[in-house]
């Protein structure tokens, strides 16, 4: 049986990463990466739908030790993969993956102070079990073979073809082609404007509006800096001033929500004009960021929506009609090609069953601890990013917090480090979001609480200071 120093799960954005960091800061330590799939990237090799893009910038999405140098900040999703890609090889992570290799189980004994991992070997249909001294989960927060999609009554009776799309292929045909997009968020706004210039009209039906905000695809400062200063200088400023920027309007959000609702209504009736229904189509009866907003580079949105090539329809569904979709109100949408933009399924863990001391983990009774290890659950952590921020923002000081926890284990000689939560913690939701895929994951997903370090406080400045400089030993982490 194989055995590794520390285990990372997922070859994704978080995994390569988290391996860089581990090999840095941890040189003594024999790791591996199990990635279930045949390719590294995770999600960025995963989607193929047109379009696909980063809906925040590269340089506070890249990586803090690499930087992004490419003029697009704003970039799609062939030139972030192979930007993970030069990564690993780079580094030499890549000689470290052992792909089509899931994790399907892992236990965890007191005894001999260590996980057991089941692994299945997806090429071969074997399985096979190694173990390891610290767990890293690092494979995202969402089920990788089927997103979500509502039962639509009628669905069988539509002529046309249903995709999700995360189950987009290139033999997907739209050309020339009525198209309804169901659905809001990031990826409906990035599908829209993507397939318009060939579709013959593409509708994004909604039944709830959500913030949009455009910003340019490129950052002219940033490309600016990088033709006088050194790349990781340039890189290192550019970061620090996205990052403050990107805190200071979250803060204005929950500050004053009712100005910041003007504002960005304000920028949509600028890109649209005064004659739009900016109130139906693009203000949400929320406050901003108790859902995510959803960025447009370059006003792509705006353009073919003002071209007449897109249009915005705010509405429920009745059901499936042979021609299309037809709304409670009566209209029926006409339709060849539907794609279903309705979310994920979150998925802990990477779906892996976790025993401890043969007792099944419940992460729904379990309370978060730095929002990346749980209470009583030893040597594991999950790599979780922000979700008012750029992914990799948190997922890079998860890494580098893990490394520091493992040394510190390594100097004073212990095995196990478990997080113990005290009788005076109060149960808070581990996401503050009002989103549909959050409410459907409750009982998924592991609490917050009310007080640090079991409280989530989604702001990167306060967990750089807690995770790169706090106290490891602090009282609540429990070693032996």
């Amino acid at each position: 049986m194989e055995h590794y120093d520390v285990l990372i799960v997922g070859a994704g954005l978080s995994g390569i990463g988290a391996a860089y960091h581990v090999q840095t800061m941890c040189p003594g330590k024999r790791y591996a990466i199990l990635e279930g799939r045949p390719r590294l990237g995770g999600t960025w090799d995963l989607f193929r739908y047109p379009g696909i893009r980063s809906d925040s910038d590269m340089h506070t999405l890249g990586y803090s030790f690499r930087p992004w140098t490419a003029a697009k900040a704003i970039a799609d999703g062939p030139a972030i993969l192979n930007y993970i890609r030069e990564t690993a090889e780079e580094n030499g992570i890549d000689r470290h993956i052992q792909f089509n290799s899931k994790v399907v189980a892992s236990r965890w004994s007191s005894a001999e102070k260590r996980w057991t991992v089941t692994v299945s070997r997806e090429d071969t249909g074997s399985k096979d079990e190694v173990t390891c001294n610290f767990l890293f989960v690092c494979s995202g927060y969402y089920d990788y073979d089927e997103g979500y999609t509502p039962d639509f009554e009628g669905r069988e009776d539509f002529e046309g073809e249903i995709v999700h799309p995360q189950k987009w292929t290139d033999d997907v045909e739209y050309a020339g082609k009525n198209v309804v997009v169901i659905g809001s968020g990031a990826t409906a706004v990035t599908l829209v404007p993507s397939m318009a210039d060939k579709a013959s009209h593409v509708t994004m039906l909604q039944r709830t509006p959500t913030y949009v905000v455009t910003r340019p695809a490129e950052d002219k400062i940033a490309n600016a800096l990088r033709k006088r200063l050194p790349s990781t200088l340039a890189y290192g400023i550019t970061r620090w001033k996205n990052v403050a920027m990107g805190q200071a309007f979250f803060k204005l959000c929950q500050g004053v929500p009712g100005v910041m609702k003007k504002v960005i209504t304000h920028g949509v009736k600028q890109e649209l004009g005064q004659d739009y229904d900016v109130d139906t189509h693009f203000n949400p009866p929320y406050a901003p960021w108790d859902q995510r907003l959803c960025l447009v580079p370059d006003s792509d949105l705006f353009d073919v929506i003002r071209q007449g090539k897109a249009s915005v329809v705010t509405g429920h569904i009745d059901r499936f009609v042979p021609e299309g979709i037809r709304l409670r109100d009566g209209q029926v949408l006409p339709a060849d090609l539907i794609v279903t933009a309705t979310g994920l399924r979150v998925k802990a863990l990477g779906g892996m069953d976790v025993t401890i001391d043969d007792e099944p983990l419940d992460l729904s009774n379990r309370m978060s601890y730095k929002a990346m290890m749980f209470s009583d659950v030893p040597n594991m952590a999950m790599c979780f990013g922000y979700t008012n921020a750029s992914w990799t923002l948190k997922a890079d000081l998860t890494s580098l917090y893990v490394c520091r926890l493992i040394n510190h284990m390594d100097e004073h000689g212990y095995d196990s480090c478990t997080p113990k939560k005290s009788d005076d913690v109060v149960e808070e939701p581990f996401i503050p979001l009002q989103a549909g895929y959050i409410d459907r994951a409750a009982s998924l997903l592991p609490k917050a609480g009310n007080k640090v370090p079991w409280k989530l406080k989604q702001n990167y400045f306060f967990d750089l200071l807690m995770l790169k400089a706090g106290k490891v030993d602090d009282g609540v982490m429990q070693f032996r």
